[in-house]
C-alpha cells in the first residue's frame, strides 16, 4: 500500500498541487511514520467538502479495517465508475461525439459529396441540432465513418492527435482538462486502500483507453465500454486489427453489469455514475452481500460547470434520484460538495 500513497502524492505534488501539510505526509510515509498515515483522508480528497468526504472515508475505513465486521479482502476491492458526467464533463455533446464531428470536418476536403448529404451536411454546417434530427441513425452513420475503416494503432493515434489539439466550445479547456478534480482524489485514494478501480462506460472502449491512464491513472486493460466489431488480417507480413462497422456490444444501462461479468469477473464493491445509463451497474453492485457503495454525481453547479438532472438530453439522472434512499445511494451535490471542479482550480 506505501508504494501507492506514495506514487499518488507525488503526482499531486508534480501537478503542484500539494500543501505543506501534504509534502509533509510524503516525509513521513517515505520514513515510516505509520501513524501520519490517517491524515491522508484529508489529502486525498482535499477537493471534498466534509459532510461528503466523511461518508467516502467512514465507510472505506470500515471496510479496510481487518479487525471489523464490515471488512472486504483485497481481492475483492472493486471499484467501478461511469466516465461521460463522472469522471469528466459531458455537455453539450458527449465529447466523443465531439471527437467524431472534428473527424469529418477533418475528412471533409477528401469527400466533397459530404456537402450535399446526410448526416454530413448539417455538421459541416455547424448544425448540431439538424444532425441530431437525424436520430440514431445519423449518430450510427457518424461513428462508423470516423471511428471504423482503419487499423486499431491508427485509431489510437488520431484520438490521442485530438487530445492534444482539440477544445471544449464553452470552457476553450483541452477536453482532459475537463476532468473532475475531486474524483481523480477518489481514485487515488481507493487505490490507496488496496482497490482496483475500473471506468465501465457506455462510450467507446478503443476511444477511452486511448487517454485514460494518463488523465486518471487507470490502465487500458481496467477499462470497459461499448465495442465495435474487429477484424484480424495480414498486411503483408504484419497482423493488424481492423475496426469494422458494427456494433458488437453496447456497454449501457443494462449492458454495464454484464460487462463488468465479461471483463472484471467480480461485482464490485463501490460504483459511482451521473444518470439512469449507470442505474442498472449501481443496482447490481448495491444489492450483493456485504458491504456496498453507491454514489450519484449530480450536476448541480450552473456555475463552474453545467446544471441537469431529470430533463436533460444529456445523462438524464431521474430513476438515480428518485431510488437513492431505497439503495442507500450517496447523492454528491456538485455545487455542495466539490471545492472546485477541474485541475488546477487548486488554491
Amino acid at each position: 500500500m506505501k508504494k501507492h500513497i506514495i506514487s499518488y502524492l507525488l503526482i499531486g505534488l508534480m501537478l503542484g498541487c500539494a500543501t505543506p501539510k501534504e509534502e509533509q505526509v510524503v516525509s513521513d510515509v517515505v520514513h515510516g511514520n505509520e501513524s501520519e498515515i490517517n491524515s491522508l483522508n484529508e489529502v486525498y480528497l482535499d477537493s471534498w467538502n466534509d459532510a461528503a468526504k466523511s461518508k467516502i472515508t467512514t465507510w472505506v475505513e470500515a471496510v479496510t479495517n481487518s479487525s471489523s465486521s464490515s471488512f472486504i479482502p483485497e481481492e475483492d476491492r472493486i471499484a467501478v465508475f461511469d466516465n461521460d458526467g463522472t469522471l469528466w464533463s459531458e455537455q453539450p455533446i458527449y465529447f466523443q461525439v465531439a471527437f467524431a464531428i472534428d473527424e469529418i470536418k477533418r475528412m471533409a476536403p477528401d469527400h466533397p459529396e459530404w456537402s450535399t448529404q446526410a448526416p454530413f451536411k448539417p455538421l459541416l454546417e455547424g448544425d448540431i441540432a439538424g444532425f441530431l434530427a437525424g436520430g440514431e441513425k445519423a449518430l450510427g452513420t457518424l461513428l462508423a465513418t470516423t471511428h471504423t475503416g482503419m487499423t486499431t494503432e491508427e485509431f489510437d493515434k488520431r484520438v490521442k492527435s485530438w487530445m492534444q489539439t482539440a477544445t471544449h466550445p464553452v470552457t476553450g479547456k483541452h477536453y482532459n482538462e475537463m476532468i473532475y478534480q475531486p474524483m481523480l482524489e477518489l481514485l487515488g485514494y481507493l487505490r490507496a486502500n488496496g482497490f482496483k478501480t475500473f471506468i465501465v462506460s457506455g462510450g467507446g472502449v478503443d476511444f477511452m483507453r486511448a487517454w485514460t491512464e494518463e488523465a486518471y491513472g487507470i490502465p487500458p486493460y481496467q477499462v470497459v465500454g461499448s465495442l465495435s466489431g474487429m477484424s484480424y488480417e495480414m498486411e503483408g507480413d504484419t497482423p493488424v486489427l481492423n475496426k469494422l462497422p458494427e456494433l458488437y456490444f453496447n456497454d449501457d444501462k443494462a449492458g454495464k453489469p454484464v460487462g463488468i461479468s465479461r471483463s472484471i469477473g467480480k461485482r464490485p464493491v463501490f460504483a459511482g455514475g451521473n444518470s439512469d445509463g449507470d442505474y442498472e451497474m449501481l443496482q447490481y453492485t448495491s444489492t450483493g452481500s456485504g458491504e456496498r457503495f453507491g454514489m450519484f454525481i449530480h450536476h448541480t453547479d450552473s456555475v463552474r460547470e453545467y446544471a441537469y438532472d431529470r430533463d436533460s438530453h444529456i445523462g438524464r439522472l431521474n430513476k438515480g434520484l428518485d431510488d437513492a434512499q431505497k439503495y442507500n445511494w450517496m447523492i454528491v451535490d456538485m455545487a455542495k460538495d466539490w471545492k472546485v471542479i477541474y485541475p488546477y482550480q487548486m488554491k
